[in-house]
């Protein structure tokens, strides 16, 4: 491994490896770049590459930038707090949705998932993340009925968007694109 001063991009660090079949170049969130390539290519034509992608990599730093500065970061104490209250709020507004709607599911955990507002076992059993706590309540009753109807289709078929989208009286699309604007946070350690 070796550092290499790039005029434009800074600090870049070339990897000769025995098991890459081709020259790849990536970007880590932090901004930091790895160019690695195989043992049969020269280290010229490995920087050649890393030449003609320069404009990629600034584009790509600067997608990652925002999206690092989107990041919404809370305290432990924050994380309890939103514990106790879906804790508190969600296993009854699962029981009073599935009523409504007529859905069976097995037990409702509530967890600190930090990748998905929720899902469904095999076996319905439903898990739900303490940071759907954070959201508005539509968007809370949302979640949970995607998660309900899972408990019928366990996939997302067309009959599943089918069914999310009775129950939600024709909005499921904007539903899931006003979701899609939020972001489960970061826990700062």
């Amino acid at each position: 491994m070796a550092i290499i001063r790039h005029d434009i991009l800074g600090e870049v660090e070339c990897v000769r490896s025995v098991r890459s079949r081709s020259i790849r170049l990536s970007v880590k969130p932090s901004g930091k770049i790895r160019l690695s390539y195989p043992l049969f290519v020269g280290r010229r034509r490995a920087l050649d590459f890393l030449e003609s992608r320069v404009e990629w990599v600034v584009a790509t730093r600067r997608k990652l930038a925002a999206r690092q500065a989107d990041i919404v970061r809370i305290s432990r104490a924050e994380v309890e707090r939103l514990r106790t209250i879906a804790r508190r709020t969600l296993p009854a507004k699962t029981q009073m949705l599935a009523a409504r709607f007529g859905f069976g599911y097995g037990r409702v955990t509530i967890r600190a998932a930090r990748t998905k507002w929720g899902c469904c076992t095999s076996e319905n059993n439903l898990s739900l993340s303490i940071f759907l706590a954070m959201l508005p309540d539509h968007l809370q009753e949302y979640v949970i009925i995607h998660e309900l109807c899972h408990t019928v289709h366990h996939n997302h078929s067309a009959a599943f968007h089918a069914l999310v989208d009775k129950c939600v009286e024709g909005k499921e699309k904007l539903l899931d694109r006003e979701l899609r604007s939020y972001r489960i946070p970061v826990i700062d350690e």
